[in-house]
């Protein structure tokens, strides 16, 4: 779909250069520097931060289409950047104090995360003391803060999942990150050490899904943070495996069209095993884009209409954005397995675009066995399973 969109025509003058660093950026093991400074030349850094602070406050469908293509430039930028992203949605709903702690004196500021609930505390006067190796904390060596995941007991003997926002004064970064795909995202560990949370930096899980949060109604005229904060949290992981789809459609158009067969000097890009991979690759990766779109337009209308999804309504949107990046990784696959042995050489970009599309699918939201066990209980109006994330 064609939307006006004038933050995506400003990140494409930037999309070349982020493209060329793309070997770089893999061989640091996070995003350079200079990516960084790229991206927050344009503002894509202010997509979802609040307009009190200077933010732009687009929409998801906008900010979606912004991620597929920095994706399709280089995935492990936009994996790092959109998370950093879309941690200012999720910090909107905290309290104003701790918004103001965030932005007030650095609008550039931002957080990485690592929100599984692994973290270990104490209760403290106003507040907590907070201790855990923080793991997959994507873009940490470009964040000024860090949001975290623990289990709070409560008055009810029950515990409640929480969220702590942390300043990077109180932890080191674990340079441990070294994996086969999404190698520069920079995915490290966060070591905390008895860092005192106050009370005001502290947020549970559920009240953000359900307009309970602290930072609810901060901003009555914002079309965008009268929404759940995991589908924002979330958006990207399709959007990146729809831009990866996207670009390996044209490496593949690129390398075949000048493609010979090494012993017999056949011509690949008018065999008909090559047109129809071709064929219906472009038509997999279309139909997972209209299929997002869709998605992502419901979580604009709701937005905008103050309305908060079902859990039969979230259900979907979790599973529609699986879904869609399961499509993703098979355009992909059916694109590689066809584009010949020299394309493996780890200077070419096809087979970076095949690992990449990969990791998409691995993270625990996308994660498909998972989502169709979700939906599938839903549509039989069984109980949600606590063993699914």
């Amino acid at each position: 779909m064609k939307r006006h969109n004038p933050l995506l025509e400003d990140l494409k003058s930037v999309l070349p250069a982020i493209a060329e660093n793309a070997s770089k950026t893999e061989a640091l093991r996070q995003v350079p520097k200079e990516n960084i400074e790229l991206l927050k030349k344009v503002g894509l850094h202010k997509a979802f931060l609040p307009k009190a602070y200077g933010g732009y406050e687009i929409s998801l469908p906008e900010f979606c289409d912004c991620i597929a293509a920095l994706a399709g430039a280089c995935c492990s930028t936009a994996w790092a950047f959109s998370l950093l992203c879309t941690h200012n949605h999720q910090m909107a709903l905290f309290s104003k104090q701790l918004q103001d702690d965030v932005w007030k004196e650095n609008p550039d500021a931002m957080a990485s995360s690592s929100i599984a609930p692994f973290g270990r505390y104490q209760e403290a006067e106003g507040g907590i003391i907070f201790n855990g190796d923080m793991k997959w904390s994507s873009g940490c060596d470009h964040a000024d803060w860090a949001i975290v995941g623990f289990l709070r007991d409560n008055a009810e003997g029950a515990k409640d999942y929480c969220f702590a926002v942390i300043p990077s004064s109180d932890y080191h970064i674990d340079d441990d990150w070294h994996a086969m795909a999404m190698k520069g995202s920079g995915t490290k560990t966060l070591v905390i050490k008895d860092a005192f949370v106050p009370e005001h930096r502290i947020q549970k899980a559920k009240d953000m899904m359900e307009g309970k949060s602290a930072g609810y109604d901060l901003y009555p005229d914002s079309k965008i943070f009268y929404a759940p904060y995991r589908p924002y949290f979330a958006s990207g992981f399709a959007a990146m495996a729809l831009g990866v789809a996207e670009r390996m459609v044209e490496v593949f158009q690129e390398v075949t069209s000048t493609r010979v067969r090494a012993y017999t000097g056949a011509k690949v890009h008018a065999a008909t095993p090559a047109l129809m991979r071709l064929a219906e690759s472009k038509h997999q990766v279309m139909a997972a884009r209209a299929f997002m779109e869709k998605t992502w337009d419901e979580h604009k209308a709701f937005a905008e209409a103050h309305r908060y999804p079902t859990r039969e309504e979230l259900a979907y949107w979790r599973t529609n954005q699986a879904y869609s990046v399961k499509m993703s990784i098979e355009a992909v696959d059916r694109l590689f397995n066809a584009i010949g042995a020299t394309q493996w050489m780890l200077d070419k970009e096809a087979q970076r675009l095949f690992r990449d599309t990969h990791m998409c699918g691995a993270h625990a939201y996308t994660d498909y066995d998972v989502c169709a066990q979700i939906l599938g209980r839903e549509l039989m109006g069984l109980e949600p399973d606590p063993s699914l994330l």
